[in-house]
């Protein structure tokens, strides 16, 4: 299936078409994230029913930082990942594409990733599986080290997809101060304020990235208890709190 979607997937990251992704409280949704129908109802309102505009404006200070920068540098329990942006332009989600939205988002530098990260917070789920405690050792861009606590052969298969899924396609960066913990799909697990993803595959060629593959697999860490996030050597973010 991801196959047969490939060529309307790249058309999407080229922006060369209009759309939109939401997802409604259902009770399959619910018990995903371990509410009830009617506090999933809440939980999707307090993340939807934003200030956009406001929201936008907030976002745009920290997508300013990032596109002066050349280097981000992500540190956390068990993960010290450098990226180069040097020339990348990022993106505010602010509801246009993604409802919710909230993140702010660019794409690496196809061969810059030195460095490991675990995602030791938050299981990584992927076509319906929960990869718990997926740890990547990324060496020219690549992956070349890979495991995790559950779900290994999971990670394993989507690496070896093809040539372009064992790099990275997005950086994006969580800020909606609506949703605080995860649910279990990363169209909110990705925007939780005070988190990082990193998607494994395809990148956004509207905003520069080049990387190609069937997959793009958004991987978040959650930086709110310990982490730090880099730019230029400037500390920007420390458990979650921005300093700038």
């Amino acid at each position: 299936m991801q196959t047969a979607l490939r060529p309307y997937s790249r058309r999407a990251r080229s922006n060369d078409v209009r759309w939109a992704v939401t997802q409604f409280p259902t009770e399959a949704a619910a018990e995903t994230a371990g509410l009830t129908v009617p506090e999933l109802t809440e939980f999707v309102f307090g993340a939807c029913l934003r200030d956009w505009d406001a929201e936008r404006v907030r976002m745009q200070r920290v997508a300013e930082r990032f596109d002066r920068a050349e280097e981000v540098r992500i540190v956390g329990a068990d993960t010290d990942l450098r990226l180069s942006v040097a020339g990348r332009r990022c993106e505010v989600d602010h509801a246009l594409r993604n409802m919710p939205g909230g993140e702010v988002f660019l794409c690496p530098l196809e061969d810059s990733a030195e460095g490991v990260v675990t995602y030791g917070e938050l299981p990584a789920h992927y076509l319906g599986v929960a990869v718990e405690g997926a740890r990547l050792a990324f060496r020219g861009g690549e992956v070349v080290e890979a495991s995790a606590v559950s779900g290994e052969d999971v990670l394993l298969q989507a690496l070896d997809t093809d040539a372009g899924s064992r790099r990275l396609g997005e950086l994006g960066i969580g800020c909606n101060p609506g949703i605080t913990r995860a649910m279990g799909t990363p169209l909110y697990d990705e925007k939780i304020d005070g988190t990082v993803h990193l998607a494994l595959g395809a990148s956004y060629t509207f905003l520069g990235g080049t990387n190609d593959s069937t997959i793009h697999w958004d991987m978040v860490k959650d930086l709110r208890g310990g982490g730090e996030l880099w730019a230029d050597g400037e500390l920007v973010q420390r458990d979650g709190a921005w300093l700038i």
